[in-house]
């Protein structure tokens, strides 16, 4: 957007942090995109009555005063969709942060205008239609070779239809050079590269999905546990310390996603410092490549304008339905909801409205929901199926759990992964409660484990977490009068529990070997696992004690697998499954 193409609308009358009001035009649109001030700082409407325009400014407005002159673009806010969104950098509102810095030096500059895609970077088009052809919106045009990981399939702008009348041959063009013409009821129109779309309007789709296919993350608890579905979407709630970043970290970084998109919304700025130094330098498990070049990074830290991280979230999505709509299943981090509600608070509060529930706006809950709805695995105009799996933290006060936003999150979401401070503390990462998290895609996966090879993961997974919840009853006795009043058989769920926690639960995100596991290498685990209680279970009701059984050999394998078994060396796993069975054979024939 340049100065060239607004217009004087209005003019300030009123300031508030990043609220604005002004008098004026009573043709301005809701949701407009206006430049506020001499400087020109971006700011969109969100109230109108009658000449009073409420703006909402996405930069710092000191010094911004009564009088100064309100521009009106006529645009809604929207996001630049086209070759060179990935391995991109930007912040709340699409600003591309590395140019950014170029001309501003590291702090950005007030007013200061840029593309968020390059304007001169050549892209090799391939096209894969002909003249005379009748598309519609949605339609791929070409392809383009974006990434060595990505293909970017140009396509039709969804509210555009007609025929072809002409397509530009194979060869590399800028965003703004025509590829092709279409020939619409409004007359001809040329089609370029490069589309827009507004951030605030989910992009149209054919029809819904069930989200019947897991998203691999390589993280045991949540595979095994609590899989999130394809199209699906996670709540990660969790006080301060107790791991939400790394676990979204971790599910970025080995997720079966085609495409992440990772929004830093509100968090520290340390924080979002280790993403954008880390993530350039990690390599793709499944490719060999640069994940970078299947990432598009967001950045709105707590020291950036609070408006642009309420809208930050909203342009997260709309570029994680662009790729959706091509065909590829896309993973979207939001690294805090809660920050993005504490910047609806605030600016609610500015335009003195009446609080809600802990200060929040009484519209919180739908704009959660409608946040949330934007998730769905679909099938799209192209007639392929993408997805959008929607994973967000929420950081709620002190960790509890009872607080608005994470209630409000847990009625929108079908998968909660519950963080647990006391786990933190303890260095059990991922820090999962295994018995306040939950998921409610089991059913609809099951089918899906089963075809992939693995048709008792229901069957173990209930064994597992009864067996843990069996463990946090017992515990309770324990604390009276220790273990050792137990009987060996209630004693065992504790070895067993110890077992699971220790040995399949606890992930270490920075060991080699331990940092991701395949889906073979979790189910071999989990099944080791339970045999070993089956089998310990029929010695110790013929009277073995349960010292005699912890002290065996195979205990400590079982505990160390996790590191000592890389995920392409399945083999090691029939040699633990053979040192078990003649462990327990040996200990069996000892108590007849």
């Amino acid at each position: 957007m340049t100065q060239s193409e607004s217009h004087l609308i209005a003019q300030v009358i009123w300031v508030n942090g990043p609220v604005v009001r002004a008098r004026g035009s009573e043709h301005v649109g809701m949701l407009e995109v206006v430049e506020v001030g001499d400087e020109h700082l971006v700011g969109e409407v969100i109230g109108l009555e009658r000449d009073i325009i409420t703006i909402q400014v996405y930069e710092e407005t000191a010094g911004l005063h009564p009088g100064a002159p309100i521009f009106g673009t006529g645009m809604p806010l929207s996001v630049e969709l086209g070759p060179g969104l990935l391995q991109s950098i930007f912040d709340g509102i699409q600003r591309p942060l590395p140019a950014m810095e170029l001309r501003t030096g590291s702090f950005i500059g007030r007013g200061v205008k840029t593309s968020a895609l390059d304007r001169h970077k050549k892209w090799q088009f391939s096209p894969q239609v002909n003249m005379g052809d009748l598309l519609k919106g949605g339609d791929i045009l070409g392809i383009v070779p974006e990434t060595d990981l990505i293909e970017h399939r140009v396509m039709m702008p969804p509210n555009i239809s007609g025929e072809l009348t002409w397509v530009a041959s194979e060869g590399a063009y800028t965003l703004n050079e025509p590829i092709a013409r279409i020939r619409t009821l409004h007359g001809e129109e040329p089609l370029t590269l490069l589309q827009r779309w507004p951030v605030r309007r989910p992009r149209p789709y054919n029809r819904r999905l069930p989200p019947d296919e897991v998203l691999v993350t390589g993280q045991r608890v949540l595979d095994s546990f609590f899989p999130l579905a394809k199209g699906g979407a996670a709540a990660i709630p969790g006080g301060f310390g107790a791991g939400k970043t790394i676990t979204q970290h971790q599910i970025a970084k080995w997720s079966d996603a085609d495409v992440v998109v990772y929004v830093g919304c509100g968090e520290r700025g340390n924080e979002m410092t280790d993403v954008l130094q880390e993530f350039p330098e990690l390599t793709d498990p499944r490719s060999g490549h640069p994940i970078m070049e299947r990432t598009i990074l967001i950045a709105n830290t707590s020291n950036m304008p609070v408006a642009a991280r309420e809208a930050s979230i909203y342009t997260g999505i709309t570029l994680a339905e662009y790729y959706r709509d091509m065909g590829y299943h896309v993973a979207m981090m939001a690294d805090s909801t809660s920050r993005w509600a504490e910047a609806l608070r605030e600016i609610s509060g500015r335009l003195e409205e009446m609080p809600a529930e802990e200060g929040y706006p009484a519209y919180l809950a739908a704009r959660l929901a409608g946040f949330y709805e934007r998730a769905g695995r679909v099938l799209t105009h192209t007639g392929k199926i993408g997805s959008v799996s929607l994973i967000g933290a929420v950081s709620p006060p002190g960790g509890d759990f009872s607080e608005a936003v994470t209630q409000h999150t847990r009625r929108f979401t079908r998968c909660f992964w519950a963080l647990d401070k006391t786990l933190a503390s303890a260095r059990h990462f991922p820090s999962i409660n295994w018995l306040s998290s939950y998921s409610e895609y089991v059913d609809e996966v099951t089918g899906w484990w089963k075809a992939q090879g693995f048709a008792s993961w229901h069957k173990l997974r209930e064994q597992a977490l009864e067996i843990l919840q069996h463990e946090s009853h017992l515990q309770q006795i324990v604390k009276l009068v220790g273990p050792d009043a137990l009987p060996d058989d209630q004693r065992l769920i504790l070895e067993t529990a110890r077992l699971l926690r220790e040995g399949f639960l606890q992930q270490n995100a920075l060991d080699e070997v331990d940092s991701y596991a395949t889906l073979e290498k979790q189910f071999r685990m989990l099944e080791l696992l339970l045999e070993f209680h089956n089998l310990a279970n029929r010695i110790v009701s013929k009277g073995c004690p349960i010292v005699v059984i912890h002290d065996l050999p195979v205990v400590n394998m079982l505990v160390r697998m996790k590191t000592t078994v890389p995920n392409d060396q399945m083999d090691q796993f029939d040699k633990i499954h053979h040192a078990l069975n003649e462990q327990m054979d040996q200990l069996a024939k000892d108590y007849v």
